[in-house]
């Protein structure tokens, strides 16, 4: 996880995994609202994010708004945004989408992340007052994403290498068809070759042992032999020989697909795209930052 600066030498994690991971973190913050920004990183890019988001709500705050109270669930399964007191989840972002989180270094109050919405795809900053204690929330998002980041690992990210299992195995599959394809001419040939050794000369009398099909022949079967059985002295005839179940091999003579000697890594589309989505913001990393935002009068309270 990238950092801007050593908070994890300066200071441990604040809380336990299970915390964590089990349960969840709660905090109490008023919020100044979300913002598009053009980039996922950097401390010039939030800041701009701050002053906007402050400027419009000094307006609302002269129009007699209030600003909105929320509470935040920290966990390794994302920052949710609620209403205290109903609980309705107003926001929630995924760990591994958040890119940037950093707070204000002098009056400990302002902290804000950066996260890809889900749906637009697009970089937004959200940013909260959350009454002297956003240094700690900005931590506690750090140890959450460093948490979801080992789990991911070790629950199956660490086959995001599917996507070439899954290429080699589509590559397997189209062989098999054009082997199998083969094999059915090759079949359709032999099939035509005992047609014609099955004709009778002219003027001979065919004695009909079997059933035949509506071209006087004796259905083909994969599991019976070719060769004609013997007289059984009126016995019914043995019955037919049967592959054993434990063949290596299919009808056509490869070997059969099995979905469950795939591996782990052999994942549907949706959930594939969805690793993939994840390792991708995972290894871009978290940075945490410690900066300054109150630049100007404007900036001293919300």
């Amino acid at each position: 996880m990238n950092r801007a600066f050593n908070r994890k030498k300066d200071k441990s994690w604040m809380h336990t995994p299970e915390a964590l991971a089990k349960h969840y973190i709660a905090y109490n913050a008023k919020f100044l609202g979300n913002t598009e920004v053009e980039a996922p990183k950097g401390t010039e890019v939030v800041k701009d994010a701050v002053r906007k988001l402050k400027f419009q709500r000094h307006i609302k705050k002269s129009e007699g708004q209030k600003i909105p109270k929320v509470e935040l669930q920290i966990s390794i399964y994302g920052v949710k945004i609620l209403d205290p007191k109903t609980k309705d989840v107003q926001h929630n972002c995924q760990l591994h989408r958040i890119s940037f989180c950093a707070d204000d270094k002098t009056d400990k109050r302002i902290f804000t992340f950066i996260c890809k919405d889900s749906e637009s795809n697009k970089h937004l900053c959200y940013v909260f007052d959350s009454e002297k204690c956003a240094e700690e929330i900005t931590l506690t998002i750090g140890q959450a994403f460093d948490l979801a980041y080992k789990k991911f690992l070790e629950s199956g990210g660490k086959d995001v290498e599917t996507r070439k299992q899954i290429g080699g195995l589509q590559k397997r599959i189209q062989e098999l068809e054009t082997e199998n394809a083969e094999l059915k001419k090759q079949l359709q040939e032999l099939e035509e070759q005992l047609m014609i050794a099955h004709v009778p000369p002219v003027g001979s009398v065919s004695m009909k042992l079997q059933s035949t099909d509506v071209f006087d022949m004796v259905p083909f079967s994969p599991v019976t032999p070719l060769v004609p059985s013997k007289a059984s002295n009126g016995c019914p005839p043995p019955p037919p020989t049967t592959l054993p179940p434990d063949m290596s091999k299919d009808l056509f003579g490869a070997e059969p697909f099995d979905p469950f000697t795939c591996g782990a890594a052999d994942f549907p589309p949706d959930i594939q795209s969805k690793l993939d989505e994840m390792q991708e913001g995972f290894k871009m990393g978290l940075t945490l930052e410690g900066t300054v935002f109150s630049l100007d009068p404007l900036d001293s309270r919300c």
